[in-house]
């Protein structure tokens, strides 16, 4: 349910309206291209995770088949990823806000959120765990009835639903295919986080019983909520309905002509992001403290509170969560396009990490009672996808051409702390300092 109510967030419940209405129906295809990707993600993930349980899942991983480098790199990525996501989500549940209290300003709904689900991540893990669960079970039971109800329009023509509105309006690919192949790194976006109940597993009972079980069942609902979602989404209504910064199940809701449907469903994407953002600091939370603890990380990250959360690790996020805050107030309209893109680098890091690293496992001679299907070509398949991916960026819009050109920037940070983490490691030329009589 973590894994779930992390991955349901804005990027299918308000990022799916405005790639509708870029990509018309044809986006369907982009989600069922990076659903497959993500299943493989997944199937490496739980390879991985039955070998070997850890809190800090992948980076431990990427320290043990990569090398300490990759550990420091992709624990950042990660971090970035989900610094940028709390950021998208904040402004998320700013705008969903806006379709009720239209003269509150958004910057400070954002802030207010900010300080809910850090008070939430800083009291206790099963505090954390309680409520998420009912997140996430709020959200899967709204995509269950839109499902439903989107089914049922459909299949009895009610009003302009039917499967006619995948062809026409200007056909299956109403703006073309290269759009499509543009619309991918939002979609990537949108599969985030389901790589979270990898880092659940070293906080998890029985996980060689529980994990097989778990990411097997995320990747199937998952399927079905996005791939289905969005395709019932494009035959609910004429894609030309849908617009960027409302939420396309608001839109459908709206339509039918029922009062509280819209606000109901309005009230779910609230929580949908504010999941998504609590998701967020649990992960980076315990991500951060497992790298301070081997000096790759601030010491102040690696504090952990009297109930033993790691508070220094959540409150170091919740900083640059403060910074979106800011970037949100000075550029309302590309906040949430922005924060997206760049997330999507760090979601593209750790995805490409646990491929490859469990490729590596495999070259060990490890066999696994839950082995990713098709290794080690799938491996490589996925890996190419990821990167069409990254090279896509700079051709789709302006806010994703931000986000490549901060990729060499991103790289050279990274590369500069590794050669600080270094050299703290390395010892002295002299050895050490012989102990002084007293010592003695």
């Amino acid at each position: 349910m973590i894994a779930i109510g992390g991955a349901i967030g804005v990027g299918l419940f308000l990022g799916a309206g405005g790639r509708l209405a870029a990509a018309g129906p044809a986006l369907v295809l982009s989600y069922a291209a990076a659903g497959l990707a993500a299943f493989f993600v997944m199937r490496a993930l739980g390879e991985l995770v039955l070998y070997r349980p850890a809190s800090g899942s992948f980076v431990e991983y990427a320290g043990e088949f990569i090398g300490p480098w990759a550990a420091f790199a992709s624990g950042w990525m990660y971090w970035i990823n989900w610094a940028f996501t709390g950021i998208a989500e904040l402004t998320a549940i700013a705008l969903y806000v806006h379709y009720w209290a239209p003269a509150f300003p958004q910057w400070l709904t954002a802030l207010i959120a900010l300080g809910f689900v850090v008070a939430v991540n800083l009291l206790s893990v099963r505090l954390f765990g309680e409520l998420e669960f009912w997140f996430a079970m709020l959200k899967v039971l709204a995509i269950t009835v839109f499902l439903v109800v989107g089914l049922v329009l459909v299949v009895f023509a009610v009003g302009e639903a039917g499967p006619h509105n995948l062809t026409s309006h200007g056909g299956f690919f109403p703006t073309g295919a290269p759009l499509v192949l543009m619309s991918l790194q939002s979609v990537v976006f949108a599969y985030a986080s389901i790589e979270l109940v990898g880092i659940t597993a070293g906080e998890t009972a029985r996980p060689h019983e529980v994990m097989p079980k778990a990411i097997n069942g995320v990747v199937w609902r998952i399927a079905i909520f996005y791939v289905g979602s969005v395709a019932l989404l494009a035959m609910v209504l004429p894609w030309t309905a849908y617009r960027a910064g409302t939420s396309p199940f608001v839109t459908v809701f709206a339509g039918l002509g029922i009062p509280w449907a819209a606000d109901a469903m309005n009230l779910v994407v609230i929580t949908a992001a504010l999941s998504s953002c609590n998701s967020g600091l649990y992960a980076t939370g315990r991500i951060l403290r497992s790298m301070a603890v081997k000096r790759e990380a601030p010491r102040f990250a690696g504090n952990l509170s009297s109930r033993f959360v790691p508070m220094g690790g959540i409150l170091f996020t919740a900083i640059m969560f403060l910074g979106g805050v800011a970037l949100f107030y000075f550029l309302p309209e590309r906040a949430f396009n922005i924060a997206t893109a760049v997330a999507s680098l760090g979601v593209i890091t750790t995805w490409g990490v646990l491929v490859y690293c469990q490729l590596r496992l495999r070259k060990s001679g490890h066999r696994s009672a839950f082995p990713m299907p098709g290794s080690p070509y799938t491996n490589w398949l996925t890996l190419a996808f990821l990167l069409l991916v990254v090279l896509l960026m700079p051709f789709a819009d302006r806010d994703q051409l931000v986000a490549f050109l901060l990729i060499p920037a991103l790289a050279g940070a990274i590369a500069l702390g590794w050669t600080i983490v270094k050299r703290r490691r390395a010892p002295s030329p002299a050895g050490p300092a012989a102990p002084s009589p007293a010592e003695s």
